[in-house]
């Protein structure tokens, strides 16, 4: 079923391995055309035009764009006690491993009397974005919210996508998940419409206000980001998120039935997702393709996991041994990465690339999807070269705070005015001269 790219004794560079290994690529460029016209209406008509378009798009118009506190608390108590139970355990790991995350404000003193303070200030108001379509994301509210709330954002507002067959709110379980959380702001809205009126605001249909954002964070198909990408300069955001990936290190003393299951577990969630096995084995790379056919069709979502499978996003990568997995893997820097190889641990802490790193037969991906306290937004495409997933740190604006006394200035205000003057700004110099030296006359000579 997978396709095969087999780089045994084949020494390539990494730019090589970048156009070689496969990779799924969400074309944002291609759709933003198409939601231009939809951001542009959101903010020049509010809520009225984001309702407009949900209609058109989801077949759906919420009586108001803000779900009233009686649907919300509704939900909460027809929740299922099995999946209370289990949001609730999973809000409380994600809490446990966020709130270790919290930096602390530090003080350096640079010379006698002069400080220099790197305070943490959280982003005032933000907006979570939570995705409803082939699936059902309660998770994608904790992995938001979680370290939202321990950064200590001010105000929260939760936009998911109305559903027809609930009375045109969001789904019953983000609503109640919403409320185990504390959140009490919560939009009917969705697609590209919601990232724009959650950074333009507007009056709802009840003419209450709602409150533009600071920053927006959170997964969406490609019209999700692409109005991401078009609202950046008014907000924030997390990423540009591309189709979810996974790539699995194995060597043949893995499990190939855990690792068919791991790719198949990955491929479920979207036709583009992408799921790629590295290992020096071909006889456990065949017998992963074995377990994967005789697996994936009795599957909840197979015709969703047979195109990604199939696609050219995915496939089985053979190298000459795990250090050339290792090569590979830090070429490729997948959103999620497994290792399961006979010295997994030491493996895994050698990779540089990835989202998150899931080490041993035992940690397997989805348990990061819901329950290890990790965050599950991360970064795609490739960015996990350059980028990390969602946490505390990206509510917080560090701010240097700059203190020097009189004496502290000028002991270095020779320092200052050499640098001004060979950088050809002498008024840079000047302002710090005027501190110390009357520079009237000079001014009237000029």
């Amino acid at each position: 079923m997978l396709s095969r790219i087999d780089l045994r004794g084949r020494s390539l560079g990494t730019a090589e391995l970048r156009r070689t290994l496969p990779r799924g690529a969400a074309d944002v460029d291609s759709v933003v055309d198409t939601v231009r016209p939809v951001v542009e209406s959101v903010r020049e008509h509010g809520a009225s035009a984001a309702l407009d378009h949900g209609e058109t798009f989801d077949g759906v118009r919420p009586a108001t764009v803000r779900v009233p506190a009686d649907v919300i608390a509704r939900a909460a108590a027809e929740l299922d006690p099995d999946i209370r139970s289990a949001l609730s355990e999973a809000i409380r790991r994600a809490r446990i491993v966020h709130s270790a995350q919290r930096r602390k404000d530090s003080v350096t003193e640079v010379a006698p009397g002069g400080f220099v303070t790197e305070k943490w200030v959280p982003v005032e108001r933000v907006g979570l974005y939570v995705p409803g379509g082939k699936a059902v994301y309660p998770s994608s509210v904790i992995m938001n919210v979680v370290p939202a709330q321990v950064a200590g954002v001010g105000s929260l507002v939760v936009a998911s996508p109305p559903q027809a067959d609930s009375d045109g709110w969001p789904h019953p379980t983000i609503l109640a998940a919403c409320s185990l959380l504390g959140v009490e702001e919560v939009w009917a809205v969705g697609g590209a419409q919601a990232v724009a009126l959650l950074a333009y605001g507007g009056r709802d249909t009840d003419d209450a206000e709602l409150e533009p954002v600071d920053m927006v964070t959170g997964p969406g198909n490609v019209y999700v980001t692409a109005a991401k990408r078009l609202c950046r300069s008014v907000v924030g955001i997390d990423s540009e998120a591309g189709p979810t990936e996974i790539a699995v290190l194995a060597d043949d003393t893995a499990d190939p039935v855990h690792v068919a299951y791991d790719l198949i577990s990955q491929a479920e969630h979207d036709p583009n997702a992408a799921s790629v096995l590295v290992t020096d084995s071909e006889s456990f790379a065949d017998e992963v393709d074995r377990e994967i056919e005789a697996r994936y069709d009795v599957t909840l979502n197979s015709e969703r996991v047979r195109e990604a499978l199939e696609g050219p996003q995915s496939g089985i990568v053979l190298v000459d041994d795990i250090a050339a997995g290792l090569r590979v893997v830090d070429a490729y820097a997948a959103e999620h990465l497994e290792v399961q190889t006979r010295n997994a641990s030491a493996d895994a802490a050698r990779v540089r690339n990835a989202g998150a790193i899931f080490v041993g037969a035992y940690s397997p991906v989805p348990l990061g999807d819901y329950a290890a306290g990790s965050n599950h937004v991360l970064p795609t495409s490739g960015t996990a070269r350059h980028s990390s997933g969602l946490s505390v740190q990206t509510f917080l604006r560090g701010i240097h705070v700059v203190d020097y006394d009189q004496a502290a200035l000028k002991e270095i205000a020779p320092t200052v005015v050499t640098l001004a003057d060979a950088e050809r700004l002498p008024a840079h110099g000047e302002a710090v001269r005027a501190r110390f030296e009357d520079l009237s006359a000079g001014r009237d000579e000029r």
